[in-house]
């Protein structure tokens, strides 16, 4: 069923081209406005690529990423005024959609909420009024202070960005020797395909280390009420670099611990004035409680939502925008089964061969695999999400079903890599995701 929108009437704020993709059968064409940075446009061939996406009507240069002022983009862009929706496509959208919302009269995060979520030192600060757990953390200006910062919490501490998403310059520092050396990965975590050239501000926070199980709570809000409410297993790299490895839905947690992470979650939602969206948190499960690790007032990444609606049986993007259109839309209280992704991991270097592919493909369960890398792509270390090579997309009756055939496939696939390329040789990341509307 396609959701009733006339021309221009959805506005993205920062492209998402995967998440367009997946909306083809939903939108009606030439329903959709999306405004990024000049710069993006240029980088990433932006003309060309929405030129091949029929729900795209037109492209909107637009500088929002370090601050939009809604009055003038809509002085400048009087059209974008008969727009019943806006939404982020990405983190860096986050803010500039939500004011362009409110300058419009409709439905979103709200600002404060937005600022809170994209500024994890401010997300500290909500959480703690609110009374939820946080782990010890500090804003710190100095390799300096973030060396005594690891000293008072036993050595170790995990150094972070304030204002960057999919794990970008987040580390987990060992030993307080090592602080110096590693500074500069967090405070200048380096440009991003998302990210606009002329910089992101961001400063650095310094946190304990956690220990317990990983997981994520996706919840749907709309005029401050949950809708819908699902916990996400994690998985992460194992070491210094806490990249997500894979996901599964549901989580496999007893239903008492399942609702207590969906309780903290709806309690943090309410601090921080959060109104009408998705909100995406990050939780650890320590002896204490679950403590927050970060959250983003947009769609989950890393599959997540297809993730949702393949085990919910659902369309779960669908229902995130109704919302935002200001409907109540009704969704599952229940999975019907499961559903896991398993990201592909390559070792750093050249790729000179991709096996196994057709046989991950043939395991009961497989929904689907999608490689980012092919023969004479560079692979460099995994410190983000974008430096995986791939993943593989599985459903199951259970937790433990979908996730035993996501693993099962993704070890079946071997990307095998040689010495490092010659100057000049291709890069990747290249888009690889299946529809995020699944």
């Amino acid at each position: 069923m396609r959701l009733d929108l006339g021309r221009d009437e959805l506005v993205m704020m920062g492209s998402a081209l995967d998440l367009l993709r997946g909306l083809g059968e939903l939108l009606p064409a030439g329903s959709v406005v999306l405004l990024e940075e000049p710069d993006l446009i240029r980088r990433n061939d932006l003309d060309r690529r929405c030129a091949a996406l029929p729900i795209v009507s037109r492209l909107v240069a637009a500088e929002y990423q370090t601050g939009l002022d809604p009055a003038a983009l809509l002085a400048r862009e009087p059209g974008l005024a008969d727009a019943r929706l806006v939404l982020p496509g990405q983190e860096y959208g986050v803010v500039a959609a939500a004011g362009l919302a409110d300058a419009l009269g409709l439905p979103g995060a709200g600002v404060k909420a937005a600022e809170i979520f994209t500024d994890k030192h401010q997300m500290r600060l909500t959480a703690a009024a609110a009374g939820l757990i946080n782990p010890a953390f500090a804003l710190v200006g100095t390799p300096a202070e973030a060396t005594a910062f690891a000293r008072r919490q036993g050595g170790r501490c995990v150094l972070k960005p304030t204002r960057r998403a999919g794990s970008l310059g987040v580390q987990i520092i060992s030993d307080p020797a090592l602080v110096a050396a590693a500074w500069a990965a967090s405070a200048d975590p380096g440009a991003t395909p998302d990210a606009t050239d002329r910089g992101l501000p961001t400063a650095v926070l310094a946190e304990q280390v956690l220990t317990g199980t990983e997981h994520s709570v996706e919840l749907l809000v709309a005029d401050g009420d949950v809708h819908f409410g699902n916990v996400t297993d994690k998985r992460v790299l194992a070491g210094g670099r806490p990249v997500e490895t894979g996901h599964t839905v549901p989580s496999a947690l007893p239903e008492d611990a399942r609702q207590e992470l969906l309780d903290v979650a709806a309690r943090l939602a309410v601090a921080a004035g959060f109104r009408t969206g998705v909100l995406h948190s990050e939780w650890i499960r320590t002896a204490d409680g679950p403590a927050l690790v970060e959250c983003a007032a947009r769609l989950p990444g890393d599959l997540i939502s297809a993730l949702i609606s393949v085990a919910y049986e659902c369309g779960f993007v669908p229902a995130y925008l109704r919302a935002l259109r200001g409907e109540r839309p009704a969704l599952p209280a229940r999975p019907t089964g499961a559903a896991a992704v398993e990201f592909l991991l390559a070792p750093p270097g050249t790729v000179t061969a991709v096996d196994g592919v057709r046989a991950a493909r043939r395991v009961p369960g497989v929904l689907d695999v999608g490689l980012g890398v092919t023969v004479g792509d560079r692979v460099v270390e995994v410190t983000s999400s974008t430096r995986r090579s791939g993943q593989v997309l599985a459903w199951g009756a259970d937790p433990a079903e979908a996730t035993g055939a996501a693993a099962r496939a993704a070890g079946l696939i071997q990307i095998t890599t040689g010495s490092a390329p010659a100057q000049g040789q291709r890069v990747r990341p290249k888009e690889t995701q299946p529809s995020e509307s699944l």
